[in-house]
């Protein structure tokens, strides 16, 4: 289909948005348990944590 933005089909991402993307999902994680275990650590949790329905990402 020509003239049809990619915002209709999930499937065709460029590279940069993959990378984009695949960051962010590296980024969506927890604190590692072990850290949290440490004894001047004051971080219990991972602020800024993002649940794909709530909070969605600026692409």
């Amino acid at each position: 289909m020509v003239g049809v933005s990619s915002e209709l089909f999930g499937a065709l991402k460029s590279t940069s948005l993959k990378k984009h993307l695949a960051k962010k999902q590296r980024q969506n994680r927890p604190l590692p348990h072990w850290f949290r275990l440490k004894t001047d650590s004051k971080i219990r949790y991972n602020a800024k944590r993002r649940y794909w329905r709530r909070t969605k990402i600026k692409i």
